[in-house]
């Protein structure tokens, strides 16, 4: 009888010594973009600066796409009128009140009638640059993975660096590992940069090409009012 009660606080013991060890033992600290930009030294500040910069054109311009696809549809209908009736000043005051690149560009056209047909046609054709700050989002989805890779490999001649200074010989594992953490964090940094930058360039290209073929539309219909017989 005394044997098994001595068994059963042996068996307790040994659960509450279990579970405690449990407890006491720290948790694994988990990973997150935060926590690895904080490894990466100087050149994540340079990539948190590019992707605020590429956000920022990637807006702007986004904006002003919006916009540029957004007209009144009696627009051109009205520019013919005023066209027709000779009202040249009532067209152009149309125009500067209707905020997009059709409306410009008809604007310019308008200035140019009296003139040769291919010296409007060229004065519409100038009108705009949509294009404007997509080269620098292009510089900077190919711009940033390079950065990265150049953190990583300097992060890697640092590691190699501080093992050669070891009079020892002997390189602990986790000192060894955290350089090359450190060293991949800006690779990966770079890469998230690159792939947002570049599916924005994308995107922002498919917007602009929908603009130039309204565009071209416009030029067409404001080409061919000015050749209607009177």
């Amino acid at each position: 009888m005394l044997f098994q009660i001595q068994t059963d606080m042996d068996a307790a013991m040994t659960a509450v010594q279990d579970s405690l060890a449990i407890v006491e033992q720290p948790a694994q600290e988990s990973i997150n973009l935060f926590t690895m930009a904080q490894y990466g030294g100087w050149i994540m500040i340079v990539l948190a600066l590019l992707l605020a910069f590429a956000i920022y054109l990637f807006v702007e311009r986004l904006v002003v796409l919006t916009k540029a696809t957004k007209e009144d549809k009696t627009f051109m209908n009205r520019i013919r009128d005023y066209i027709k009736e000779g009202n040249i000043e009532s067209a152009i005051k149309l125009c500067q009140r209707t905020e997009n690149p059709s409306a410009r560009m008809i604007e310019k056209g308008i200035t140019r009638i009296g003139r040769p047909m291919q010296d409007v046609q060229v004065a519409i054709e100038n009108v705009g640059n949509l294009e404007k700050g997509l080269v620098l989002i292009a510089t900077i989805a190919a711009g940033a993975p390079m950065l990265g890779f150049l953190g990583t490999v300097l992060g890697m001649v640092q590691t190699f660096f501080n093992m050669a200074q070891n009079a020892s010989g002997i390189t602990e594992i986790a000192t060894l590992s955290e350089g090359m953490y450190q060293a991949m964090v800006t690779t990966v940094g770079g890469l998230i940069v690159g792939i947002l930058a570049m599916f924005a360039y994308n995107f922002l290209v498919s917007r602009v090409d929908r603009v130039v073929r309204q565009l071209e539309s416009r030029t067409m219909e404001f080409m061919d009012l000015l050749n209607e017989p009177v």
